[in-house]
């Protein structure tokens, strides 16, 4: 077993499961590691799996470079439909034809979503506002306004496509967020469009092959 001081600083690969936030991962470790100084370098959404970087100890002093690295996903976004937060967390709002969409025009979007853009973030985010969260407003229904801010998108990739579906692979910087990608792709085709599924395959080297589940980490390291 290893010694108190090796425990307590270390880099875990966790392939975070459907529906479990990043804080319920760290909480998780933490009550069952007994590991006091933990944190993740990275949020993913409940609704997204992946990879997610924990840093325990005096390695969460690299929580801030891990977050810098750029972020691969792969996943499918539905085109023709529209929810509030842009993804599957609220209800369709509203549904288009999309008997006109081509594979050229969807080339098209992608490309010109492709590259250093300005990105709008989903009003359903972490971000903050007047020191809180943005998706407590919006699940309260209150307007708040949110800027653009520049992202890259290095790479954006339609891996197949059965529409309404279109299957994904995107490498982007990070701040970027693939829920508004969806928004801005089903705007640019004209017909809407929502994040129905997301994996984060990589952080910077990192990758989810190399990942663990939870109950992989507890039982080996307890």
């Amino acid at each position: 077993m290893e010694s108190q001081t090796q425990d307590e600083s270390r880099v875990l690969l966790i392939n975070k499961p459907l529906q479990w936030t990043s804080f319920d991962v760290v909480n998780k470790l933490r009550n069952k590691l007994k590991i006091k100084k933990i944190g993740h370098a990275g949020t993913l959404d409940p609704l997204a799996t992946g990879l997610l970087i924990i840093c325990t100890g005096k390695k969460t002093k690299q929580i801030e470079s891990f977050m810098g690295l750029e972020k691969e996903y792969t996943g499918t976004f539905i085109i023709g439909q529209t929810t509030p937060s842009y993804d599957l967390e609220t209800d369709v709002t509203e549904a288009k034809d999309i008997s006109h969409v081509t594979e050229l025009s969807i080339h098209n979007v992608v490309q010109s979503l492709t590259g250093k853009i300005q990105q709008l973030p989903p009003l359903h985010s972490a971000i903050k506002i007047g020191g809180k969260r943005a998706y407590k407003f919006a699940r309260k229904g209150k307007e708040v306004e949110l800027k653009p801010r520049e992202v890259e998108v290095k790479e954006f990739e339609i891996t197949k496509i059965q529409l309404p579906a279109l299957h994904f692979r995107v490498v982007c910087s990070k701040g970027t967020y693939i829920r508004s990608l969806a928004r801005d792709l089903g705007e640019g085709l004209g017909v809407g469009a929502y994040l129905s599924q997301l994996c984060r395959t990589r952080i910077g080297e990192y990758s989810i092959e190399n990942a663990l589940a939870i109950d992989d980490v507890t039982t080996h390291t307890t």
